[in-house]
């Protein structure tokens, strides 16, 4: 890390003018800075040597036990293996070459890192240094704007107390003790001080031997500033920066955090990435979720700094989850050993949240595998795919997962097979779906793989959706399963719950799906995956529901997603008082007792 934050700060500097640096790998960078004489060609030879020595170590230690660590073995035995397997005599050896590199990457690093205040000392070092006297403390912190200065003063005392900081190496305590006073100062400037330094705190605790993101963020201010305002505008940011304190790359460049996606460009680039770590499958995996959780981080900040609506940033999500779907394929396919051909003929059927382009940060993905093929051994190779698309999705390595996923929506649920034909796929909708999947499979899309594929899905969701049904029937059927669901979830607390609750979320989405399945045979634009609220503006425009009545419906969805992903982004669950959703539950109570002809509690 201390290797490629050099590389890094230099493309920052630089790398506005000097486009020739905009590039990823981190040894080019460094061979670039020695063209242009930035970094002597002495400090850039031992950088990359050591680099080089660094990323072979790394990956030795990951096929020892075939699990991700990065840390040197504790038995003999793993030790002489690892040692053979860097070409050295012995351990020792191994570790004798392991220090001289990290004394010369240490080195350069304090060059380019260097202290930039000249030596001056920070207003607040003496409250950092005397953090242990809660009677010293507190009055600092107290005219400095927090609101309990004592429980603030307390939760330093605690860190500088705290075995984690009276371990850490004098060069590391050195960069912490210089870091810790601007960030109580950082934290002061926000709406919220106290809830904010106690989330930097927890922060700071999880990297605190890792001098580079120390340095990061004593020698940036505007990264720590940028750490401060998510900490303190959203718990639920503060845990994922936190989780993936990797992360703090992005805090230095302002231009990356504030472009809007290019997602085209997003997967090309990272395609060739992928491609060229072929067929190192646990780095592939790593790279796909330190991307991904960067993505969702640069979107992350943009949401806080207010530069995306709800729906334009589930849109992002959505489009995200669908990149990593479609670059997860083919690197799956290339694992697998018997394979017929040389593209599957497979797609991923996103349904729920996925299905809707309504993602939120932390949603799970309800995903079915279909597969048009007909080789005899179709079923087990694509059973064998999908099996394991969803374990590189799923799985937790070193750099965390990348969705959790649930496939019961496939047909026959959990007894069902995990890919199924086209064909059989069809044959259950028609002939044996209940009508609940009928409702999911109004959100349901084509995501990923065989676009053909991807196509006869649709004209099969069609095909069922615009099937006349009988209309007392299909009311009757929607409400005993909306009766089930509000049995199983409403009712816990005096709080609204903004999904559950009676007219809430889960009504205007079950009035939908009513009007879809009821009205597609006469008025096939309903099949449309438009969305929600361009649904009950359709619905309105085609007299199936008073017009206004389905405005207004789709300004409390709008409004109750909204309210959702405000409780979400402070850890909290989706309920709110009911006076503040009282006027926008009134149209969805009206518009359900319409249809259903039955008032709701």
């Amino acid at each position: 890390r201390e290797i490629e934050f050099i590389a890094q700060v230099f493309q920052l500097i630089r790398g506005g003018r000097d486009t020739a640096l905009q590039i990823r790998p981190t040894v080019k960078v460094l061979a670039l800075l020695a063209e242009r004489g930035i970094l002597t060609a002495e400090a850039v030879r031992e950088l990359t040597e050591a680099y080089d020595f660094l990323r072979r170590l790394e990956h030795r230690l990951q096929y020892l036990d075939d699990a991700q660590t990065h840390d040197l073995p504790n038995s003999e035995e793993d030790r002489e293996r690892i040692a053979r397997a860097m070409n050295f005599p012995s351990y020792a050896a191994l570790v004798e070459q392991l220090d001289r590199h990290r004394w010369a990457v240490s080195r350069h690093f304090e060059d380019v890192f260097g202290d930039r205040n000249g030596g001056d000392e920070h207003p607040l070092a003496g409250l950092w240094r005397a953090a242990e006297e809660e009677g010293h403390a507190a009055p600092v912190l107290a005219g400095l704007g927090y609101r309990d200065p004592e429980t603030a003063a307390r939760r330093l005392a605690a860190i500088h107390a705290g075995p984690r900081y009276q371990q850490l190496p004098n060069h590391i305590r050195t960069r912490f003790d210089a870091l810790m006073p601007q960030v109580v100062e950082a934290a002061a400037a926000t709406p919220g001080p106290d809830e904010t330094l106690a989330r930097c705190l927890d922060l700071l605790e999880t990297i605190s031997r890792r001098g580079a993101y120390l340095a990061l963020l004593q020698q940036y201010p505007q990264a720590l500033r940028r750490v401060a305002d998510l900490m303190g505008a959203s718990q639920w940011a503060a845990q994922y920066l936190t989780r993936h304190p990797i992360l703090l790359d992005e805090l230095l460049d302002d231009r990356s955090l504030d472009a809007l996606p290019d997602w085209a460009a997003v997967g090309r680039e990272l395609a060739a990435t992928l491609d060229a770590l072929e067929p190192d499958m646990e780095r592939q995996m790593d790279v796909m979720r330190e991307q991904h959780h960067a993505r969702v981080f640069r979107l992350l900040t943009q949401d806080i700094a207010g530069l995306l609506t709800v729906e334009k940033l589930a849109d992002h999500l959505s489009a995200l989850a669908d990149l990593m779907l479609e670059l997860t394929l083919p690197l799956v396919w290339r694992k697998i050993k018997i394979r017929h051909r040389e593209v599957p003929r497979f797609a991923v059927i996103a349904y729920g949240k996925l299905g809707g382009k309504e993602l939120g940060y932390a949603s799970d993905l309800d995903i079915v595998f279909l597969y048009d093929d007909d080789a005899p051994e179709a079923a087990e190779v694509y059973s064998r795919l999908a099996q394991r698309v969803n374990t590189w999705l799923s799985s937790r390595t070193a750099a965390g997962i990348l969705f959790e996923t649930d496939l019961r929506l496939r047909p026959n649920g959990d007894a069902g097979l995990i890919a199924t034909s086209v064909e059989s796929f069809r044959k259950y909708q028609l002939e044996s779906a209940w009508v609940w999947e009928h409702q999911a499979l109004t959100r349901a899309r084509f995501a990923a793989g065989d676009r053909a594929l991807g196509e006869a899905f649709e004209r099969i969701r069609c095909e069922v959706l615009r099937q006349p049904r009988d209309l007392a029937k299909l009311r009757e059927d929607v409400l005993a399963m909306r009766r089930k669901m509000r049995d199983a979830h409403s009712g816990k607390s005096e709080l609204f719950d903004l999904k559950h609750d009676s007219g809430g979320l889960v009504d205007v989405e079950f009035l939908i799906q009513y009007l879809v399945l009821g009205h597609s045979h006469a008025h096939c634009e309903l099949t449309g995956n438009l969305g929600n609220i361009a649904l009950l503006r359709i619905a309105g425009e085609l007299d199936l529901i008073p017009a206004e009545l389905a405005a207004r419906c789709g300004d409390s969805y709008r409004l109750f997603r909204r309210l959702q992903h405000r409780q979400r982004l402070n850890g909290q669950p989706s309920r709110v008082s009911p006076d503040e959703v009282a006027a926008a539950r009134e149209p969805v109570r009206a518009l359900w007792a319409l249809v259903f002809g039955e008032e709701q509690a």
